[in-house]
């Protein structure tokens, strides 16, 4: 059971959609394992903390590598009411996915 809700962005729940099934349900599974305690490793939990970046300022975020997919998910932690947000989901180029987090974390 998960420790933390999971929720996607509509923008998540697309770039989630056009992955091929079996991405799909490893992106899924990763997502799953991480939510039981997505707190920074620092902290003891499955987090890795992004922070400032060449594309700016990630702090809050968080990623999930899947390097055998060649995918990254980025997400969003909503501490006070134990969300996970999920931000993108994308091919792990670091510029595009770190882009994408920046541009939509400001969306809402």
């Amino acid at each position: 059971m998960s420790g933390w809700v999971v929720a996607y962005t509509r923008e998540a729940v697309k770039d989630l959609k056009r992955l091929d099934h079996s991405q799909q349900v490893v992106v899924v599974k990763a997502i799953d394992k991480v939510s039981v305690n997505p707190l920074p490793n620092t902290e003891g939990g499955y987090g890795k903390p992004l922070g400032n970046h060449v594309t700016g300022d990630l702090s809050g975020y968080m990623k999930i590598k899947l390097q055998s997919q060649g995918l990254r998910v980025v997400c969003r932690l909503i501490r006070e009411d134990s969300v996970m947000r999920i931000i993108v989901i994308s091919v792990r180029d670091d510029e595009t996915v770190y882009k994408l987090a920046q541009q939509r974390g400001t969306d809402g």
